[in-house]
């Protein structure tokens, strides 16, 4: 492991995506007035680091390790030939196949007691904004990562695809936490936007709206919500740490 390297990939990617969304967030504000180093900044970047430093490349070494225990689960030809698709329609395939399966993935956290208790951890945020989304519990991020990509290796999907793909929508997870609100009319019931997650961290209730790229599966099962507003309060109601090591004993501590 180049350590090195890892911490410099690190720093040009915050400044990457502090050039890229500040603009948006004080061009397109969803809540006037937020400020950049706003009540846990900290906490948050503790997120980000753990992510880039650590969290990520454990993932990924999870997936490549065991990529090879699932080859035999789809015939060979049949992963051959998807391989050999054009880019465009591999890339369409992957965002279908990963929208169903993270729409009732993350459905499913929200409804299963024990995965809640890690996935909370995303919904404690008070502030919403483009360090908000790295705001996530380590085994939250492998479950979730896991079920985006654990699929598109047993179908044979390239390597390169895949990355690619999920830089994509790391990037687009990101946007849809930002602190932005951008008037896209017709195109929100095709593409998702900031709006619609942000009501799905709504803290007054399970607010639906648990597709990531597009809304469709939403607009399909019933859960899509659009207010023309935005929620009064973000975060949770059962009591947590505010600090970083806090948050991730959290789904650990004793239920009494």
């Amino acid at each position: 492991m180049n350590l090195p390297g890892v911490i410099l990939s690190t720093g040009l990617s915050l400044l990457f995506l502090v050039v890229l969304f500040r603009p948006l967030e004080k061009l397109f504000p969803a809540r006037e007035g937020q400020k950049f180093f706003r009540q846990a900044f900290w906490t948050d970047l503790c997120f980000l680091l753990g992510q880039y430093l650590l969290w990520s490349g454990l993932v990924f070494w999870a997936l490549n390790h065991f990529r090879g225990w699932l080859d035999d689960f789809v015939p060979a030809h049949f992963r051959a030939g998807v391989a050999a698709q054009s880019w465009w329609w591999q890339a369409l395939e992957m965002i279908v196949l990963s929208d169903f399966l993270i729409y009732w993935a993350h459905r499913l956290q929200h409804q299963v007691p024990f995965l809640w208790r890690f996935h909370s951890i995303h919904h404690s945020a008070e502030h919403l904004d483009w360090l908000a989304a790295h705001r996530e519990h380590p085994l939250d991020t492998i479950y979730t990562v896991g079920i985006i990509n654990l699929p598109a290796f047993i179908l044979g999907f390239p390597l390169e695809t895949l990355a690619g793909f999920l830089a994509f929508r790391g990037l687009w997870a990101i946007f849809i936490h930002s602190n932005v609100r951008l008037p896209i009319g017709p195109l929100g019931m095709i593409l998702g936007a900031p709006a619609l997650h942000h009501w799905h961290h709504d803290k007054a209730r399970d607010a639906g709206n648990y597709a990531n790229i597009s809304p469709l599966m939403d607009i399909l099962f019933g859960t899509y919500r659009c207010p023309d507003h935005e929620p009064e309060a973000f975060g949770i109601h059962e009591p947590i740490s505010k600090h970083y090591l806090g948050q991730l004993w959290h789904p650990f501590r004793r239920r009494k």
